[in-house]
C-alpha cells in the first residue's frame, strides 16, 4: 500500500475516521500546501479540533518513522503557529502515524523540540485470534 491509498482510504472512511478520532475534530484539508521560497512541502491531513481551539496535523508513513519525519513536522507545526494561526488560537499538534516506530529514535529525535508531536504505530488489519489472546495473557500476567 501507499501512501496515497492509505490516505485515500482514510477520505473514503472520513466519518468513521473522526468518529476514532474523537469528539471536536473538524476536517480542514488533504494535501495541505506550503510553499517556503518556492519549495512546496504538503501535510497530508489537516484537521481542526473546536474544543482544544488548534489545527491537528497528521503525517501518514507507510514505513517505519525517520527522524528526518519528526523534522518536517516539526516545520509544519511551526508554520503553522506563525502562518495559519489566528489570535485565540493554540499551538497546533502534530501526529505522525506510521507501521512501526523505534523508542529510542522518537526520544532522542523528540529531545528539545517544544512543538507538540505524537508518533503512532497502526496497523491496517487485527492480528490473528492466536496473537490477541497472547497479548491478552502477557497484559493480564503484568498485573
Amino acid at each position: 500500500m501507499t501512501e496515497k491509498i492509505f490516505e485515500q482510504k482514510i477520505i473514503d472512511n472520513l466519518q468513521l475516521f473522526l468518529l476514532v478520532l474523537g469528539k471536536g475534530f473538524s476536517f480542514v484539508a488533504r494535501q495541505f500546501k506550503i510553499s517556503l521560497r518556492n519549495k512546496h512541502y504538503f501535510i497530508d491531513l489537516v484537521f481542526y479540533h473546536r474544543i482544544l481551539k488548534c489545527f491537528v496535523l497528521i503525517d501518514l508513513k507507510i514505513r517505519s518513522v525517520k527522524h528526518a519525519d519528526i523534522g518536517q513536522m516539526n516545520l509544519y507545526l511551526n508554520y503553522f503557529k506563525s502562518e495559519e494561526n489566528v489570535s485565540d488560537d493554540n499551538e497546533p499538534i502534530g501526529i505522525i502515524l506510521s507501521t512501526d516506530k523505534d523508542e529510542v529514535l522518537v526520544e532522542y529525535a523528540l529531545g528539545g523540540i517544544s512543538n507538540k508531536i505524537f508518533i503512532s504505530k497502526y496497523q491496517l488489519y487485527l492480528p490473528d485470534k492466536h496473537q490477541l489472546q497472547k497479548k491478552v495473557k502477557d497484559i493480564l500476567a503484568g498485573y
